[in-house]
């Protein structure tokens, strides 16, 4: 009833001046994305819009700039360079609203291409390791192509979509992305110690992938009943789950369950999220929604930044004007742990770059985009210690971040920003 077609196949149905949406994160089908990218020289103006998106990227090549043009909605290694090259523009949204774009049709979508398992015995297939907005994408779209891999864990939730459902498939087998986790530097460790002091037992956490959130979770083994309702994790979870340490039995909403949006890690992650019903996949709209948020008491959100002025302000999507990242669910975490009864929204950065410049400073870079507002922001955090910025004059909140700056810059720091307010 159903028939396999090849990749090449599938794609002819894109036509110049379409819009296509590849599904986010690990599971993005590179196989189609290949195949697509291949149709270069008949193709002109394609939108390719998505998150973030792991591997190859070939359609993003400056070369193909009469052909395809990204529109990111949160920009990825693998695409910034097209926003100088000039066939990429990046879509400033928060996570939780980005499935809106396609419900209300601000960004109608006339081919996406996703990658799901093999169906069951009843014809579903699992989304597998990112549902995200593509849920919203697969019902307003024109015409939804499948990349069918046997190697897609079935992850429990409502990512699940029926063989009928798909306008066209390929079965291609090939191994999922993985994420390679960085050992924590002792900057990174020290980051990590301070946060997990900042973590009650029975807290339920957000925190995304990278050395400081695994520097955290190596710290919480001695800690009790957490919960995990974030928007992606990686492998520094399993252990915690397996020790009971992580069990969702005092969160306020999925209670029991290990709730996000993406995943992304290891073949260890993969294979241990396979058919396990403790993990729970829902879209972004429901994951990133503050209101359920909110519900968990004691919820910790755990976000990074690029820069944080001496007001609070916090720039995590740009250096200067120059895009790097973007917005993501870095406020959906922070307003919603800060509405939850007992939480706390921390962000956590080295003092410094690598290269010595200090990440506290007077003011933000001239083009800095402000993700979090001074008004939001509760917890700085940097291997220099802790800064309790709620409820603090901005005079409290420049001398606490200036403590916990890099000491060759705190001098300059409070330097600075006072010479200018004074003027």
């Amino acid at each position: 009833m159903y028939k396999a077609v090849s990749a090449a196949e599938a794609v002819e149905v894109i036509k110049s001046n379409d819009r296509v949406y590849i599904q986010a994160a690990a599971a993005a089908p590179q196989e189609l994305i290949n195949a697509m990218s291949a149709r270069h020289e008949e193709l002109r103006d394609v939108e390719v819009c998505h998150l973030h998106i792991e591997g190859k990227t070939p359609y993003a090549d400056p070369i193909y700039k009469d052909s395809f043009h990204v529109n990111s909605l949160f920009i990825g290694k693998n695409v910034r360079h097209t926003l100088k090259a000039g066939n990429g523009s990046y879509t400033p949204v928060f996570l939780s609203e980005v499935p809106n774009l396609f419900k209300r049709n601000v960004l109608p979508v006339d081919v996406a291409l996703i990658q799901v398992s093999t169906p069951d015995k009843h014809g579903y297939c699992s989304l597998g390791v990112s549902v995200e907005a593509i849920l919203a994408v697969i019902t307003n779209a024109k015409h939804v192509i499948a990349q069918i891999n046997d190697q897609m864990p079935r992850v429990h939730g409502e990512g699940l979509i029926h063989i009928s459902e798909l306008n066209t498939f390929v079965e291609f087998s090939e191994p999922i992305h993985e994420f390679k986790n960085a050992t924590p530097t002792a900057i990174e460790s020290k980051i990590g110690d301070y946060v997990a002091q900042l973590i009650e037992d029975r807290s339920t956490l957000q925190m995304g992938i990278g050395s400081i959130p695994n520097a955290v979770l190596s710290r919480l083994g001695n800690h009790k009943d957490l919960g995990l309702h974030t928007e992606m994790f990686s492998d520094g979870v399993i252990d915690l789950i397996l020790s009971n340490v992580i069990n969702g039995n005092y969160k306020g909403i999925n209670a029991g369950r290990a709730l996000t949006t993406f995943l992304g890690g290891s073949k260890r992650l993969y294979d241990y999220v396979d058919d396990n019903p403790f993990i729970e996949m829902r879209s972004c709209d429901y994951t990133n929604n503050v209101a359920n948020i909110r519900q968990n008491p004691k919820m910790v959100a755990i976000n990074s930044a690029i820069q944080v002025d001496v007001t609070g302000q916090v720039c995590a999507d740009s250096i200067g004007a120059n895009m790097f990242s973007g917005v993501g669910g870095q406020m959906d975490f922070i307003r919603g742990a800060s509405l939850s009864e007992g939480g706390k929204a921390i962000i956590a950065l080295p003092s410094q770059t690598k290269k010595g410049i200090s990440r506290i400073v007077p003011f933000l870079n001239k083009g800095a985009g402000v993700v979090t507002t001074r008004s939001h922001v509760q917890y700085i955090a940097t291997e220099y210690g802790v800064a309790d910025l709620y409820g603090k004059t901005i005079k409290q909140r420049v001398k606490a971040l200036v403590n916990i700056a890099h000491p060759d810059h705190r001098e300059a720091i409070a330097k600075s920003y006072f010479d200018e307010t004074r003027n």
